[in-house]
């Protein structure tokens, strides 16, 4: 369900709420400076961590219209500012997904910011309500539906949708029967409420962040629903946030990012001298991977060990997705291209543990799913389908197919949040210009909701993730200097 992890782990077998003026009841809730328990601090579980990184946990209501009611723990972790004189804040690090979760970002990523930025905040890291270690949540899926081509819903080889429909009732009615009462409150919304009870167990009176993919989308509603409580905010490679479609949305976008971004591994694998050419000509990397993708559509490769247990069409339509998240995954593609080619498999990739599959299945499944409305019509999806196969063919309609949420017998409790330029201008979009998850389209729409609360830096790169990952050193400069100083571009800044 979650469509980031889904796809940036489909090679291991994985993928707010209320209008402002209504959510005064719920956010005042949230607490003060001060108003919360001082946080107990202690070593942190995993391996690979920064021995200064330490963890906490922040009790938090399950559902904020009973704010008396049952609570539900969100795990904390922090390295504190590596110069005390130069303090600023805390910099909170907004994991993708959803169903990603930053508490080792302390250690990994935030290491890769700049010495004058880590002397300046604490880096806090967390994992959002249901993902463990917080109080988790498990749907108990069929591991058969935890495979990566039932995750995201590839249609069938004619490109019926009714496969993906079963899939989606089997998986409505298996988070219904075992999800509990906390999947009906995972949300982005409560997310970020969950955020701000954060800061004031902190004891911050406001706080700076870093949201990455779907992380944008959780950092922009924060700073609409919260706008007083923000300081510095960077939203690195955006999602859409249309309030009438959100995920919906995002799941169409794949259509439009993979046009984005296909020619650009089209242009590698036809290169002189790579050793994995494809062909000598980028026309002829699409075409032949069309009609390699329709050959095992109709001729499916035997895959022992893997899940699922051969290389269909959609199995290497699935590869292609992951591989453009990055191109240095672009040699993955390749190699299942050229081994299906012979009639043969790559090797089997990796799987996690399936508890993290089911965990982040689970929470992928509350959040898109309670964050908006699906129509429930088989006969739509199939419409849309049909046509996003005729009009994008490498992606074969899944962008439009139905997921869980179509299935579900119950409404979201609360409207989305609707992004608006109400609040302090203190936001910096950074967006790669050929981004196949969140693409430079619909950041615009991001941008243009924000209106003059935000500045955006489009950077004239490829990949998903800009800023210190797949961008150029113009747009790092330029995140690093408005998180160290403040600073940002006068207007809108292209980064060629």
């Amino acid at each position: 369900m979650n469509l980031k992890q889904i796809t940036r782990h489909a090679s291991v077998a994985a993928a707010s709420a209320v209008l402002f003026s209504l959510v005064v009841p719920l956010t005042a809730s949230a607490g003060t400076p001060g108003s919360a328990e001082p946080l107990a601090w202690s070593t942190c579980r995993g391996e690979g961590l920064d021995p200064r990184q330490r963890c906490a946990t922040v009790e938090v209501p399950m559902d904020y219209s009973d704010p008396d009611g049952r609570t539900v723990e969100i795990a904390v972790s922090r390295i504190p500012s590596e110069k005390p004189s130069a303090r600023r804040g805390a910099l909170l690090l907004i994991p993708g997904g959803p169903g990603g979760d930053s508490l080792s970002d302390p250690s990994g990523k935030g290491q890769k910011l700049p010495q004058r930025v880590r002397d300046a905040y604490d880096l806090i890291g967390f994992a959002p309500r249901g993902m463990a270690p917080s109080t988790a949540v498990d749907c108990k899926l069929d591991p058969a539906d935890l495979s990566r081509t039932k995750l995201l819903p590839w249609p069938a080889p004619d490109g019926s949708v009714a496969g993906n429909m079963a899939t989606a009732r089997r998986m409505a009615e298996a988070c219904g029967r075992n999800g509990g009462e906390l999947i009906r409150h995972i949300s982005t919304a409560n997310e970020a409420r969950d955020l701000d009870r954060v800061r004031a167990a902190l004891g911050e009176r406001k706080i700076s962040a870093w949201g990455v993919s779907y992380g944008t989308y959780v950092g922009a509603v924060y700073s609409q629903l919260f706008p007083h409580r923000t300081d510095r905010i960077v939203l690195d490679s955006n999602n859409d946030p249309d309030p009438t479609r959100v995920t919906r949305g995002w799941l169409a976008a794949f259509e439009r990012g993979v046009e984005d971004n296909f020619p650009e591994f089209a242009a590698w694998a036809s290169r002189p001298g790579n050793p994995y050419r494809l062909a000598p000509t980028a026309a002829g990397v699409r075409s032949g991977f069309l009609r390699l993708a329709a050959r095992l559509d109709r001729d499916p490769l035997p895959w022992p060990g893997a899940e699922p247990d051969r290389l269909d069409g959609n199995v290497l339509r699935q590869t292609m997705l992951t591989s453009l998240y990055d191109p240095d995954d672009y040699p993955v593609l390749a190699r299942t291209i050229l081994a299906a080619r012979k009639g043969t498999v790559p090797p089997v990739p990796q799987s996690p543990p399936e508890s993290v599959l089911q965990n982040v299945a689970a929470v992928g499944v509350g959040t898109i799913c309670n964050d908006v409305d699906w129509p429930d019509s088989a006969a739509a999806y199939q419409k849309d389908v049909d046509v996003s196969r005729v009009a994008f063919p490498l992606t074969a309609g899944m962008p439009r197919g139905p997921m869980a949420c179509a299935a579900l017998p119950y409404e979201p409790r609360e409207p989305a949040v609707r992004i608006t330029d109400r609040g302090p201008s203190n936001v910096l979009l950074v967006q790669n210009e050929r981004d196949v998850a969140t693409p430079l389209s619909g950041a615009l729409r991001l941008r243009r909701a924000l209106g003059d609360r935000a500045v955006m830096v489009t950077v004239n790169s490829t990949g998903h993730d800009a800023y210190l990952a797949n961008g150029n050193a113009c747009g790092d400069r330029t995140v690093s200097r408005f998180l160290a100083t403040g600073e940002r571009p006068g207007s809108d800044l292209y980064c060629a």
